[in-house]
């Protein structure tokens, strides 16, 4: 898609999603042949002019000043992040593209970085934004064990829709997908020339309807703090709060960490993981824990 596809998809996505009603206008009965707001209650709302708006939702975003663009996602109800990824756009349609080639990414964190990461007991995984993993300390890895049971370098986004286990393996895994669709779409914002997540969403849009389905959706999303459930077959259901970062002095790479409740049962099964891991690693054979007993290969439709 061009920025002015992307631009025209975003603008009418998140209309739809505004109820009349939320920004204090009338909903006209049946008559309404749009979900979500008209272009004229956008435009009203924002104080610009309806051709005006009309041409911003077709793409021309170029030369569109902050004010205007503030205003706009305020009458859209745009959070933070949305915001921040109208203005990601603004800047990609006035800026020339560039010949320069992206450095690429690191294969692994700092060694130092690897040290913090050994000293914790809690999980924690550090990804880039192609969602690789490149950094996990021992109890990370036992939790998002799915993800390392590959030949492939470990990639969070490829597991959760192409391996049949994510089905189970996240308990909310239409929520998972949609997450992470819309985490990318955030990266792709942010970096456009980015080959490697270029590639990624390429071979997803491929082998995967419901990745197709989720992007489509033009939802954008960072991971920052909340709460989910796996289903690890080790140890049983584990429900634990996330909180992710920008990890200091490496461009690109995020850390997450995984806690619960001190004391309840979903830290007691936390504990336990290590331990499991050290057994499944024992009990598994060569070829399993050598090059991946299970590859990524099917397509969850």
């Amino acid at each position: 898609m061009t920025i002015k596809d992307d631009v025209r998809e975003f603008l009418i996505t998140r209309r739809a999603q505004v109820r009349p009603d939320q920004v204090g206008l009338p909903e006209f009965g049946n008559d309404r042949r749009v979900p979500g707001l008209r272009r004229e209650e956008v435009a009203m709302l924002a104080g610009v002019s309806l051709d005006y708006y009309t041409r911003l939702e077709r793409g021309n975003i170029k030369g569109a000043s902050d004010s205007v663009l503030n205003a706009i996602a305020s009458a859209l109800r745009l959070d933070d992040i949305e915001r921040s990824h109208l203005f990601d756009l603004a800047r990609r349609a006035g800026t020339q593209r560039s010949s320069r080639t992206p450095a690429r990414r690191p294969a692994a964190v700092r060694v130092s970085v690897q040290r913090v990461l050994d000293s914790m007991a809690l999980p924690a995984v550090v990804y880039n934004a192609a969602h690789d993993i490149v950094g996990v300390n021992e109890a990370g890895r036992a939790l998002y064990f799915i993800h390392f049971d590959t030949e492939a370098t470990p990639n969070i986004a490829r597991t959760t829709f192409l391996d049949p286990r994510a089905r189970t393996f996240y308990a909310d895994w239409s929520e998972a997908r949609r997450m992470t669709a819309a985490m990318l779409r955030f990266e792709v914002g942010r970096n456009p020339l980015d080959e490697e997540l270029t590639a990624l969403i390429g071979e997803l849009s491929t082998r995967s309807t419901l990745f197709r389905e989720s992007w489509a959706e033009h939802d954008v999303h960072e991971h920052r703090s909340g709460v989910k459930t796996f289903n690890h077959p080790g140890v049983g259901a584990i429900t634990v709060s996330y909180d992710g970062w920008q990890l200091p002095g490496e461009d690109g790479l995020s850390i997450v960490t995984y806690s619960a409740e001190p004391g309840s049962a979903d830290a007691d099964r936390l504990a336990l993981l290590p331990a499991w891991a050290a057994q499944h690693t024992a009990s598994a054979p060569e070829s399993a824990v050598d090059h991946g007993s299970t590859k990524a290969t099917s397509t969850p439709e």
